[in-house]
C-alpha cells in the first residue's frame, strides 16, 4: 500500500478518465462563454440608401436643387422629377454642378444638364437614382437602385 509520502501510480484508466472530464469541463466552460457573448451585437446596421427628398410641390418644374449632404441633385422638368447623382463614374469624386453642367474637381471629367459625359475620363454617365412616393406623400430617393437616364418621376399632380 503507498503511503502519504509516495503517492500510488496512476493507472491508464484514471488518467484516461480525467482527461475525459477535464475535456468535458473545457467544452462546457466555452460554451459558457459563447453563450455570454451572443447578445453583444458584432455588426453595426448600416445607413440606409433611401433619403427623403420633400414634397414634390417643393420641386416646380423647372427648378433644380443641390442637396450637398446626400451628394445630388434633384431636377424637375415638365416630365417629371428626376434624382441624378454627383459622384463622378471615373474614380469616385463628388462633381460641381452648375446650370449647364456638372465638372469633376479630380480628374476634369465634364457631364452634360442630364448626366451624360461630355468630356474627361469618365467611362458613363452619371447615375440617376429611383424616386418613389412614400405613403404620407413624400419623394423618397434610394441610391442603391440606378434607373435609365431620362426616366423621370411622374408625381401626383403634375403634368
Amino acid at each position: 500500500m503507498p503511503s502519504r509520502v509516495e503517492p500510488g501510480r496512476v493507472t491508464r484508466r484514471d488518467l484516461l478518465g480525467a482527461a475525459g472530464l477535464w475535456t468535458a469541463g473545457l467544452a462546457i466552460l466555452g460554451s459558457l462563454v459563447g453563450l455570454m457573448r451572443l447578445p453583444i451585437q458584432r455588426v453595426l446596421p448600416e445607413a440606409s440608401d433611401r433619403f427623403k427628398l420633400g414634397s414634390p410641390e417643393e420641386f416646380p418644374p423647372g427648378s433644380s436643387k443641390v442637396l450637398q449632404d446626400q451628394q445630388v441633385l434633384v431636377m424637375s422638368t415638365q416630365e417629371g422629377i428626376a434624382v441624378l447623382s454627383m459622384v463622378c463614374t471615373h474614380l469616385g469624386c463628388v462633381v460641381s454642378y452648375s446650370g449647364d453642367g456638372f465638372t469633376c474637381p479630380c480628374h476634369g471629367s465634364r457631364f452634360g444638364p442630364l448626366g451624360d459625359v461630355s468630356a474627361g475620363p469618365a467611362p458613363r454617365a452619371l447615375k440617376w437614382l429611383e424616386i418613389s412616393l412614400a405613403p404620407n406623400g413624400k419623394l423618397v430617393a434610394d441610391k442603391g437602385r440606378e434607373v435609365e437616364p431620362g426616366s423621370f418621376f411622374q408625381a401626383r399632380g403634375k403634368a
